[in-house]
């Protein structure tokens, strides 16, 4: 007969503190504002002490977030029945029967306490978009005339403090819901990347046309204004989902009825290919007209793929510009 864990034993091993088992297993954990991460991989996040989510998307469902249970499942290789004797063993648990004093627990996450949840504030913006135009610019090949709208359609900022440039979300009143920053200064890198606290995942940065009935779907903001770099497309409606997620798209979608048609621009990559596929069905079952429109073969993403064109461009135009000289 198969041996169960009782409801109790279970609520046990959920409350044990992940940071403390982490760093038991050797990892260096660091606080960063609300959440915990490793230093060993800086995509992990722990929230409260007791459930984590990796924001790299290069991993098979079921391997990016979950319970203590499941850190141990992705990241020591156990058993789900061998990773709850871990935890309740790690708490000083014993299953001792008609005891009359049970053994003191460790490492408790007091799962009843009650987080407050933080006010919703968009970062005060800087005297002006500097680093924000010499990142985008510079670094991902975006034109100016493309920044020059999105900052004119106050989508997007410098934040004062460190710079970060901030995408904003807006609802169908324009009031922004949401709120995304991406740091202009990566070490050895390593770009910072982090959504401003409180904000409303069912909206992404979005640019809105309510004169036109069709959506195109990104999962980056910066694939957003590349997209529209390449083909100088400011008619359609766009969102960037800033995941793999849909939550944002079915917000867009109930807010801007008349979309009729979606156009997915995913990531090239395994993953993106494999969400495409998904929402597309999914879409397609909803009586929307959907198209899957992924970067240029060999590009990861619509970024990529509009730096290294510009590239290809700027060496043409150097080795004509040679040639000339010569001649």
């Amino acid at each position: 007969m198969e041996e169960r864990f009782t409801d109790s034993e279970l609520a046990i091993a959920k409350s044990v503190d992940l940071t403390a088992v982490a760093s038991y297993l050797g990892y260096t954990v660091k606080r960063v504002g609300h959440y915990h991460t490793l230093k060993e991989m800086d995509s992990i996040r722990i929230y409260d002490k007791s459930h984590w989510f990796r924001w790299s998307r290069q991993y098979e469902k079921g391997e990016n977030g979950g319970s203590q249970i499941d850190f141990l499942r992705v990241f020591c290789g156990m058993e789900v029945k061998e990773a709850v004797w871990w935890l309740l063993d790690f708490a000083g648990y014993r299953r001792i029967d008609n005891a009359q004093k049970k053994p003191e627990l460790k490492y408790q996450v007091d799962a009843t306490k009650k987080q407050e949840p933080k006010k919703f504030e968009l970062p005060l913006p800087a005297h002006d978009n500097c680093f924000l135009y010499s990142y985008l610019s510079e670094e991902r090949g975006i034109s100016k005339a493309v920044i020059d709208y999105f900052v004119s359609q106050n989508l997007i900022y410098e934040s004062r403090h460190y710079h970060n440039i901030v995408f904003r979300g807006n609802d169908k009143e324009g009031v922004t819901k949401f709120a995304s920053m991406r740091g202009v200064f990566d070490k050895e890198g390593k770009p910072f990347k982090c959504d401003v606290a409180g904000n409303d995942k069912r909206y992404g940065f979005n640019v809105v046309n309510d004169a036109s009935t069709e959506l195109v779907v990104f999962e980056g903001a910066i694939d957003l204004m590349s997209y529209v770099d390449i083909f100088s497309d400011y008619e359609t409606n766009k969102i960037a989902l800033g995941m793999l997620a849909d939550a944002p798209l079915i917000t867009f979608l109930d807010e801007h009825p008349q979309i009729t048609s979606i156009k997915f621009c995913l990531d090239g990559d395994g993953p993106g290919r494999k969400a495409a596929m998904q929402l597309m069905e999914k879409y397609y079952g909803m009586g929307y007209e959907v198209e899957d429109c992924p970067p240029l073969t060999g590009y990861k993403d619509y970024n990529e793929w509009l730096v290294e064109n510009k590239k290809e461009v700027c060496q043409k135009v150097a080795h004509f510009s040679e040639r000339c000289v010569k001649k």
